[in-house]
């Protein structure tokens, strides 16, 4: 169980790391965009923070994953990010969804294999 939980992380972090410096350094073209992800897009981009802040927590967590380090944290703040990739691919761009999916899967997995750190915030005080 811990070598498939290192190499889950490890996958999961080097993916994250790979598209935030891609989207920061501008090292990919932009993706042609149609139909309603289009206009989804567009808003977004629109807003000005949201894909940088998602972009930062990415590279922050991937950082974390491929280090070892803050995993729990790391695990807490992608979290809503792994659920609205996952949300996006299914309901606008279905060629997407292994790929989501295995983010979503990868990073409930990582919060399973953690558990033990998480039952202090469920405890009513």
């Amino acid at each position: 169980m811990k070598i498939t939980t290192i190499i889950i992380r490890t996958l999961i972090g080097l993916l994250f790391l790979f598209t935030s410096i891609g989207f920061f350094l501008k090292l990919f073209p932009e993706p042609a965009l149609e139909g309603n992800f289009k206009a989804f897009q567009l808003g977004i981009v629109a807003s000005s923070y949201l894909i940088p802040l998602a972009k930062s927590i990415e590279l922050l967590c991937g950082l974390s994953f491929v280090t070892g380090r803050y995993v729990t944290l790391a695990n807490i703040l992608i979290f809503p990010v792994t659920v609205n990739i996952l949300f996006i691919n299914f309901f606008l761009t279905p060629e997407g969804i292994p790929m989501a999916l295995f983010v979503f899967l990868g990073n409930l997995f990582l919060i399973y294999t953690h558990w033990e750190n998480y039952k202090g915030l469920f405890v009513a005080k």
